[in-house]
């Protein structure tokens, strides 16, 4: 798409992933791209990959929950590109295990990241989001979780809901500039999210650990199956310049339940009935 060409995205989480897909389709649209990821040899290794194509990317380390690892590479892209354009906040870990299983530690982990990160990620890059021109963009990753959660999963949709309730506001506060906010709710993936997640914490917080049957015990309570609710990365995002395009406010990339939000949305409006019934 035209509007994309010569202007800057910067997309976390890119070394993989959604993340790597998104910036194959922002290069494919004529993009510049600054690759971020906590693993950065694989930031590096997409950036070159894309370079190789012709497309104007740069691909770095960066820890979304360090601040100073973001406004390090903020500065970079701001001299090598100026403006950025589109902000994709993409980062998110996952951690699963009963609510009163979870540790402090394994809380601190998904709060720090999936919630601080991204607050941490807009504020750096709202700077050079504010210098340029037209039309602008920022886009937060969410979740299919925070329409359709299951069990094991109260750290992680506890940080979405975070997420999602900051995009809100967020959104008001800056259409006045110019600059829209769009939520993504992603649902399930073929990606390597649950390794990397791994990875990427902290010794210092301890290991992640992951047992099969809590991703069993989730699936199962979500009422969600491989058939039809795991596609490519690059399937869930088709839609997604044109989504950033048109302004929407929300993208909904796959997944079979909307009748577990219809259903929801009418307990809340009964609520509000029984409300005015007293």
């Amino acid at each position: 798409m035209a509007e994309y060409t010569n202007r800057t995205v910067v997309i976390t989480g890119a070394g993989s992933g959604l993340g790597a897909a998104m910036a194959d389709l922002f290069a494919a649209a004529g993009a510049n791209l600054a690759l971020l990821d906590i693993d950065g040899p694989r930031a590096q290794a997409k950036a070159e990959e894309l370079s190789a194509r012709g497309i104007a990317a740069i691909g770095m380390r960066v820890d979304v929950a360090d601040k100073t690892s973001l406004e390090s590479a903020a500065a970079q892209i701001g001299e090598k590109f100026g403006a950025v354009h589109v902000l994709c906040a993409n980062v998110g870990v996952q951690q699963l295990g009963a609510a009163d299983k979870l540790t402090d530690q394994d809380w601190q982990w998904v709060l720090s990241v999936n919630v601080m990160g991204v607050v941490h990620t807009v504020n750096t890059f709202l700077p050079l989001l504010r210098a340029g021109q037209g039309d602008r963009h920022i886009l937060l990753t969410s979740s299919s979780s925070f329409f359709q959660f299951g069990i094991r999963l109260a750290a992680y949709v506890a940080s979405k809901f975070a997420v999602t309730g900051y995009g809100e506001v967020l959104r008001q506060e800056l259409a006045p500039e110019g600059i829209n906010v769009t939520l993504l709710f992603p649902g399930g993936m073929s990606t390597r999210h649950l390794q990397s997640s791994r990875e990427a914490r902290p010794e210092a917080l301890g290991e992640s650990k992951l047992d099969m049957a809590d991703i069993e015990a989730m699936m199962a309570s979500a009422d969600i199956t491989l058939e039809n609710h795991v596609v490519p990365p690059e399937v869930a995002i088709r839609n997604l310049l044109a989504t950033l395009s048109a302004k929407h406010p929300y993208l909904i990339t796959h997944g079979n339940y909307r009748q577990q939000v219809e259903a929801q949305q009418r307990e809340v409006l009964r609520a509000f009935d029984r409300m005015a019934a007293n």
